[in-house]
């Protein structure tokens, strides 16, 4: 009864209508998003839905290295005009600001090039690039989809398919976490990323244009990855209210499917050398880790404490699934590594190497500590025997559980470190002259 009130409680909440927004929206500009265009415009123009108040400087296009080449703003109406000095071939940000009608600063920035391709608005002029706030808001978003697809992982493929209910509870409990932060972190990370983008304090940036940065891949696979895995969030819910298990493994499927999104929108999919194995790598290499570090989560805070008949079943099947796992993750990092380094002293020279290099120690002491469990504790566990090794599990996997942690945190900072570039290919060889 309290869960089906909780759940009428919810539904109200949707359907309750939202406040309208009366801010002005950007309708168009010229030159438009990352237009590449062949003679340099004398003005930049952005018009709006409805009249709008600009200040002198609420156009500003600057170039590459920063300086200011336009003029005074003025506004008539619904449209801004700004003029421009004589633009030389190059890449030009836009970034602007008007007072709408209901007191509102709405604010944003896009790019276009002159004879040259523009940047992603999120390389514009003045982007920082990721700081160690996005560092540390990926890896959050990293340790979420392991306790979200992780723990499903782990429920469907690796526990009884019974459990106490202290331990079904606590399973809902930290997979519920895990849907919720991906939700919330998710959208973190992308304000973030947005805030940077247009330089915007965050309380002008609740009123920015961002149709420019959803335009982007990282926008879209944002886009796409918020609705996923709240349909992700809503079927873990619906089997938790109804004990159906079988809801948990559309579920399963979709987190698994639309954590590619980080692939498909970073590194492996947008720098130079990438394809779609370098993608599906990725993808891999991302899922295999959070089934793992999910699973060994599981493993040791859900089954060993409230589930002691369902130990050596436990332990036993995620030891094999673990194996398998471990074998995906260094695989598909290898090749990765291999992509992304041009040169084997790129491991220690470039930033990008000697993070890398920090990985593939812990993910050394965890395949130590892996195959302690899988040579001497899991042996003993088959036999049923009892010992200072078994009364030291819980501990020892709570150890190689926070290993795994670290690991996350060295891949999301490998997430938003730029790789070496690829070095350029020799131009082709000139034809040899001939003689007649």
């Amino acid at each position: 009864m309290r869960r089906l009130g909780l759940l009428l409680a919810v539904l109200a909440a949707l359907a309750a209508p939202a406040s309208a927004l009366a801010h002005a929206s950007l309708r168009a500009t010229a030159p438009s998003y990352r237009e590449r265009v062949q003679a340099a415009p004398g003005a930049v123009r952005l018009r709006f839905d409805q009249p709008v108040t600009a200040e002198p400087n609420a156009i500003q296009v600057k170039n590459q290295l920063g300086k200011t080449v336009s003029r005074r703003s003025r506004s008539v109406g619904r449209a801004v005009t700004v003029p421009l000095a004589r633009l030389p071939r190059g890449a030009y940000t836009v970034r602007w600001h008007v007072l709408s009608e209901d007191g509102h600063v709405v604010s944003g920035v896009f790019t276009f090039g002159v004879r040259a391709n523009a940047p992603l608005p999120t390389e514009a002029y003045g982007s920082s690039g990721p700081t160690r706030t996005e560092d540390l808001v990926r890896w959050l978003y990293f340790l979420a989809l392991a306790l979200l697809v992780g723990g499903l992982g782990f429920r469907l493929l690796v526990a009884p398919r019974t459990l106490p209910a202290a331990a079904e509870r606590r399973f809902y409990l930290l997979a519920g976490i895990g849907a919720v932060a991906t939700l919330e972190i998710g959208i973190l990370a992308f304000v973030l990323r947005a805030e940077d983008a247009l330089q915007l304090p965050f309380g002008r940036l609740l009123y920015g244009d961002l149709s420019s940065i959803t335009g982007t891949r990282f926008g879209t696979a944002f886009v796409a990855m918020t609705l996923g895995f709240a349909l992700v969030a809503a079927f873990l819910f619906l089997a938790w209210l109804t004990d159906r298990r079988a809801l948990l493994w559309p579920a399963f499927v979709l987190g698994l499917g639309f954590a590619s999104g980080l692939s498909l929108s970073g590194h492996s999919a947008a720098d130079a050398g990438s394809s779609w194995l370098s993608e599906l790598a990725d993808w891999t290499h991302l899922a295999a880790a959070a089934l793992w570090v999910g699973g060994l989560v599981q493993l040791a805070f859900v089954v060993w404490p409230t589930a002691p008949e369902a130990r050596r079943a436990a332990f036993l099947r995620f030891s094999r699934l673990a194996s398998g796992l471990i074998a995906l993750v260094l695989a598909a990092g290898v090749y990765l590594s291999v992509v992304r380094l041009p040169q084997v002293s790129d491991l220690w020279q470039q930033g990008y190497g000697r993070v890398l290099l920090v990985k593939l120690a812990l993910v050394a002491l965890a395949l130590t500590w892996g195959a302690l469990h899988h040579f001497v504790a899991r042996p003993a566990v088959e036999r049923g025997e009892a010992g200072p090794i078994l009364s030291r599990l819980p501990r020892s996997l709570a150890g190689e559980s926070a290993v795994g942690v670290a690991i996350l945190l060295a891949a999301a900072v490998l997430v938003n470190s730029k790789p070496p570039p690829r070095p350029a290919a020799p131009p082709p060889a000139a034809a040899p002259a001939t003689t007649r």
